[in-house]
């Protein structure tokens, strides 16, 4: 590998984790209030959370561009208050992964918790545990095998990320270009071939191994939480 694919390797991993982090308290706070909401509005706010997987990747970028660009309502705002920039920068790459990664993981995690026996949290309330209790002692172990698969999820997602990305932030090397940047960048060399099939190669290898490590633990945690009737 040379010095750029590694450089490409390293940055989509970095960008994946810290794109699935982020999100992760933000698709639980979703899934909680799709799955046991009951107010006006919620088919609204599911037909948002959904948005990025029947748009075209490339509006989901653009609609960045426009809103978090130097000269966007939000872009300007967050660069005069806080000084962030997120065009051209590894703060957007990730940013671009994130909202393309949280549908996915916003329905892992939505159907973990609609699995919840909500009699269980109700018999935690009458042992006087308040709704917080509840909810962290009850409520957020039994969903943790969906955290997980969401997070695999998202991880994965976030390596794959590609129109998003190149829209919203392009593709400057050290900074936005991840694997699918790079395997472009690669293919539109003339002598290339080799640079885009070894990265498609660590691209498909890592997408593996992420898949094979969620299924594996989530087959251990079921387990060891007496969820599985093998164990």
């Amino acid at each position: 590998m040379t010095e750029v694919e590694r450089e490409a390797l390293w940055l989509s991993l970095r960008v994946a984790a810290s794109a699935t982090l982020l999100t992760l308290p933000v698709a639980l706070a979703l899934a909680l209030a799709l799955a046991r909401g009951r107010w006006r509005g919620k088919s609204l706010l599911e037909a948002l959370v959904n948005l990025p997987l029947v748009l075209p990747p490339v509006v989901i970028g653009y609609a960045l561009l426009i809103s978090f660009g130097r000269q966007g309502p939000l872009g300007r705002w967050l660069h005069e208050v806080f000084g962030l920039t997120f065009v051209f920068t590894f703060r957007g790459a990730v940013l671009a992964a994130a909202v393309m990664a949280l549908p996915l993981m916003v329905r892992a995690i939505r159907q973990a918790v609609e699995a919840v026996d909500r009699g269980l949290e109700d018999a935690a309330r009458t042992l006087g545990a308040s709704r917080l209790d509840a909810f962290a002692s009850v409520t957020l172990p039994l969903t943790a095998p969906g955290l997980l698969s969401g997070a695999v999820l998202g991880f994965a997602a976030s390596l794959g990320e590609f129109g998003a990305t190149i829209t919203f932030v392009s593709n400057v090397p050290g900074q936005t270009q991840t694997l699918p940047l790079a395997i472009y960048s690669a293919l539109q060399s003339a002598d290339g071939d080799a640079a885009a099939a070894r990265l498609v190669l660590i691209s498909a290898v890592l997408a593996f191994a992420a898949l094979a490590l969620a299924q594996w633990s989530h087959r251990r945690l079921r387990r060891w939480m007496g969820q599985d009737g093998h164990a």
